[in-house]
């Protein structure tokens, strides 16, 4: 069981039973055919459509995830402990025994720590060799460090004879397509899975077996999390039992993308990752943690030198699978076989790595299925239907490929037609045709960062732009005030080139906004626009839930379908004239893959996307750029001996790591940004009015709880304030706890700016900021507005302990107080085509002084433009001139959750 999860109900009990067990119906089983693949036809993908229903409240299905879940293990004896197997030393223990002679020096094989953390700086944070070299031989230096090097060189020497490698070294082999051989560089695949399998950072973490979680103790609403919460490991599980029962399955997960090593030189690398579900997502999300292993480098050639484009993507494609065949071969027959492997804590598994998901963009899934660009690589779903939300076609049938496949040594033309009937290509031994319980087209899972923000949300964007035009679009954009979460597009949005994915995923948080009371150009309602857009959004966020129950998986597939409900819109406005492109259908299958294979954040390329930095772009930096290749490999190996070292350094000092310290709600610092305000300047710097009566009205209620609000006004009038200055802190730091409840997931940072205006070095005026948030009004719950009003902080502020003991009595008052002016009251549901709820600013506003610790977080606002944006709007002065405000739910994962 993941670690991130609370633990199960008590009313749970592990039932190991066979009549008893929920066992999944995977096609294939019985007995398992020669190809011995996966296919998910039988999968009960329905099977729980009867219980979701229509959600009646907004956050029915989001509460469901604060109770603890019921977990319905699986039966029999998956993932056990191999009898009898025998004890040597693991993790660390056994990377100690490779080293030389440590003598009791914690940082062997170096001399001291001095000479240790210079080694670790130089190859993870250091220049380059020739300047390091340069450094050390300074006169005096090394010796002054009492260094055990003196040139790069010999720093490198000690690494490779000295420091064991905790992973595999990489291999060069030459792959022969079509009379040409091309060089592959990869590692051994087994042991790279072996490595992060017995690695003792996760040892703690590793899942052995499946299990189905349910929210409730009738298992009517089933929730999704990790890969083995999903019905891909249960059924897999139930089919590998009856070959070899008690096995241990690790699914593997795979990930390949072209990425680009220099700037202007068009140079390319194609890196391929691997990781195992065992591991829990929230640590393989994590670069710093390691979990995913780079197996390889494939070839980047363009065979230029074939002419005809035909038989070049055909060679293309053949080179492709040869290369990743030959890197994924040895699972073949381990699939089936299975290997002890010892995990970081010693305890040993028969393990069967069989091949589960396939990590890539569009063009990556259709050269790994085989399928034509412009088809679906999951189903043969026509193209004329892609833009249909109706035309759900099962996944194509691996079986008839398969077949198509085993003619491949027979007549050239027989097996083109044969492939092409079955719908692939006619590619010669794909690297997936004898991979043990594989159906490929159900290992390419729907990808957030490819096929939604770069897929979907860009055409969208680019629809909205041609619908609205530039001008208006860019101006509403300028004028949007500030949010820690929100970036500012203070020159526009419509000019942006070569958006990236960040980027695409900053512009859906104000989207919207821009749009909600824009009107249409020639006099059309834009209702069904806004709502099309608002539908997107939502499958959005949706799909990057961490945790999803059959309830929120309705909500996913109600907010596909209110998109293809009102997309028409675009027709009518001449901006398209089809939607048949192969990314909005593929996000069809979302709900799908998430029941197989747990949320979509188990398989989001963008952790890899990520990994393109240390494993591509520095390595190639730090190579000559001659036959690159070898340096870059030999690179990578030492940063890893590097890394592990380091690891083994910080076990050895301080045993096993402990858990990263869980910070404090609202943390402030030590000291206030400005001391000794006078309250006569505030309004002019601050823009706060009658402090004074603020304070009062505050202080006297806090010292007399009982007084109502009659008897409070009544002594507020002869109250006097015993001060008359005030310490100022300019920022507050949110730690927001994850809004789906899940124990050990990590804080959110969120930052309220409290600043006034100031003259910067060159004498320019910069305006104040002085942001909203959420004010608790004492009832206010874990998510939804319900007991909150939006609040404009003017002042975050403490007093000298004089003026608090000569106000406050009998108890001590929070240290840290906020003047905010609220807003109005929520309204009692959002409006019904944009789903926002509007607030308004008063005139003259009501201000409280509240404790900061009833402060809920920072929430963003889109301004009421109305037709046109008024142009002496500014972003920083907005909230001051605006009257009328939508409350976004879009500025990160939990306001979404919180103000929805």
């Amino acid at each position: 069981m993941s670690p991130a999860l609370p633990p199960y109900s008590d009313s749970e009990r592990d039932d190991d039973s066979d009549s008893d067990l929920d066992v999944e119906s995977v096609a294939g089983w019985e007995p398992p055919p020669v190809n011995r693949e996966y296919d998910g036809d039988d999968l009960e993908m329905g099977d729980e459509e009867e219980h979701g229903g229509n959600v009646e409240a907004t956050h029915v299905a989001e509460t469901r995830f604060l109770r603890k879940p019921f977990i319905k293990k699986y039966g029999r004896e998956a993932g056990r402990q191999v009898a009898g197997a025998e004890e040597s030393a693991a993790g660390y223990a056994e990377y100690q025994e490779r080293l030389q002679e440590l003598d009791g020096n914690d940082w062997g094989p170096f001399r001291s720590q001095m000479d240790w953390e210079v080694a670790r700086w130089a190859k993870l944070r250091g220049s380059t060799s020739t300047a390091l070299t340069e450094l050390l031989q300074i006169n005096g230096v090394a010796d002054a460090l009492g260094l055990s090097y003196r040139t790069s060189r010999e720093l490198n020497h000690l690494i490779d004879e000295s420091l064991p490698s905790g992973r595999p070294i990489f291999e060069r082999h030459e792959v022969v397509v079509g009379g040409e051989a091309f060089d592959l560089f990869f590692r051994p695949i087994l042991p790279c899975l072996r490595s992060l399998f017995g690695d003792p950072d996760f040892a703690k973490d590793l899942i052995f077996a499946p299990e189905k979680l349910y929210t409730d103790a009738e298992s009517s609403d089933r929730m999704y999390y990790d890969i083995h919460t999903g019905k891909w490991w249960w059924g897999t599980q139930n089919g590998l039992d009856e070959l070899k029962p008690g096995g241990t399955v690790v699914p593997v997960i795979i990930s390949s993308d072209k990425t680009q090593t220099t700037t202007f030189r068009n140079k390319s690398c194609y890196p391929m990752y691997a990781t195992i579900g065992n591991i829990p997502k929230e640590i393989r999300r994590k670069p710093s943690r390691q979990a995913y292993i780079l197996i390889g480098y494939l070839p980047t050639t363009r065979l230029e030198h074939i002419k005809n484009k035909a038989a070049r993507r055909r060679a293309l494609a053949n080179l492709y699978h040869a290369c990743v065949r030959k890197i994924l071969q040895p699972l073949e027959a381990t699939g089936l076989e299975g290997l002890d492997w010892k995990t970081g804590l010693g305890d040993v598994h028969h393990c069967h790595p069989l091949f589960a998901i396939f990590g890539g963009d569009y063009p990556e899934q259709c050269l790994a299925t085989g399928t034509k660009n412009g088809e679906c690589p999951i189903c043969p779903c026509p193209t004329h239907e892609l833009g249909d939300l109706a035309a759900m076609y099962e996944p194509r049938d691996i079986g008839a490929v398969l077949g198509a496949l085993a003619k491949s040594e027979g007549n050239v033309t027989e097996f083109t037609k044969a492939c092409k009937a079955a719908g692939i290509k006619p590619l010669f031994k794909p690297f997936w045709e004898n991979l043990p319980f594989c159906n490929i087209f159900m290992c390419v899972t729907p990808d957030i960062l490819h096929q939604i923000l770069q897929g979907v949300l860009k055409h969208v964007f680019n629809w909205v732009k041609e619908a609205y035009g530039p001008e208006e679009i860019d101006a509403r954009c300028r004028r949007l005030p500030p949010n820690h979460n929100v970036r500012l597009f203070l020159k526009g949005v419509t000019s942006l080139s070569r958006i990236s994915g960040t980027e695409h995923g900053q512009i859906a948080r104000i989207l919207l906004g821009l749009i909600v009371d824009l009107p249409l150009p020639g006099g059309q309602s834009p209702l069904r626009l806004v709502r099309a857009v608002r539908a997107i959004l939502d499958f959005l966020y949706l799909s990057q839930y961490p945790v999803h129950t059959t309830a929120t998986l309705h909500k996913l597939d109600d907010a596909l379908k209110r998109f293809h409900e009102n997309k028409s819109i675009f027709k009518d406005l001449g901006i398209r004239e089809h939607f048949n492109f192969p990314k909005l259908h593929n996000i069809s299958h979302q709900s799908m893959f998430i029941k197989l294979y747990g949320t979509a954040d188990n398989y989001n390329t963008e952790y890899t996307e990520r990994l393109h930095i240390d494993f591509a772009k520095d390595a190639y930096r730090a190579s000559n750029r001659k036959d690159e290749y070898f340096q870059m490999t030999l690179w990578l190996e030492r940063k890893e001996k590097i890394l592990w070292h380091e690891k083994f350094v910080r076990w050895r000092r301080f045993g096993s790591p402990a858990p990263a310290p869980r910070h404090p709600r609202i943390q402030m610092t030590k000291s206030p940004s400005v001391y000794g305000i006078r309250l006569n300047t505030l309004a002019a710097k601050y823009g706060i009015r009658d402090f004074e009566t603020a304070f009062a009205f505050y202080a006297i209620s806090f010292n007399n709880p009982t007084y109502n609000s009659r008897q409070i006004a009544t002594t507020a009038e002869t109250f006097v304030l015993p001060f008359q200055t005030i310490n100022a802190f300019h920022k507050v730091r949110f730690w927001i706890d994850d809004a789906f409840g899940r124990e050990g997931a990590p804080q959110v940072l969120d930052v309220l700016h409290v600043k006034p205006g100031y003259t910067d070095r060159r004498g320019r005026n910069v305006g104040g900021r002085f942001d909203t948030a959420l004010a608790n009004l004492g009832n206010g719950g874990h998510i939804g507005v319900s007991g909150y009003c939006v609040a404009r902080i003017r002042m975050v502020f403490t007093l000298t302990e004089t003026a608090t003991s000569a106000v406050f009595r009998n108890n001590r008052p929070p240290k840290h107080l906020a003047y905010v002016e609220l807003f109005s009251n929520f309204s009692a549901q959002p409006e019904a085509n944009h789903g926002m709820y509007k607030i308004t600013r008063f005139a003259n506003p009501i201000v409280r002084i509240l404790p900061v610790d009833q402060l809920g977080r920072t929430v963003h606002l889109f301004p009421q433009f109305g037709r046109v944006a008024p142009r002496d709007w500014t972003s920083s002065g907005v909230l001051d001139d605006c009257p009328r405000f939508y409350v976004s739910p879009w500025s990160d994962r939990h306001a979404y959750i919180t103000v929805n």
